[in-house]
């Protein structure tokens, strides 16, 4: 409901924090070779990109935090302007087909990311 369909005032309604799912075009993750993982997070909206660049919401002590991992596992953690695009690599915690390894392609591990708030 809008501030004017609430009680007739004329106020803009403030704007919410938004996660990156609301955000992002694509989030994805996937083997960077059998003891890593890599992270894409592409925008279709360079507004939307600029908005979560400016934010620092993507960094690597966040990510660190996230996927609990130490911050020196986290490899690269960027955005890529021309490619609209931020690009996460952290260190696997186990090799991929280790017997310990619950997701040999690396292709679930985004979901994190995408319960990332990003701040109005």
């Amino acid at each position: 409901m809008n501030a004017i369909a609430a009680g007739g005032m004329n106020e803009a309604t403030p704007q919410r924090a938004q996660t990156l799912l609301d955000l992002a075009k694509v989030i994805r993750s996937k083997n960077a070779g059998p003891f890593e993982v890599t992270f894409d997070i592409m925008f279709d909206d360079p507004a939307k990109y600029e908005r979560v660049k400016r934010s620092g919401v993507i960094n690597a002590a966040r990510i660190a935090e996230l996927y609990r991992v130490r911050r020196d596992d986290v490899l690269v953690c960027r955005a890529y302007d021309p490619a609209v695009a931020f690009k996460v690599t952290i260190r696997r915690q186990v090799g991929s087909g280790d017997i310990e390894d619950r997701d040999v392609y690396g292709c679930q591990q985004h979901v994190p990311l995408m319960a990332l708030e990003v701040a109005a």
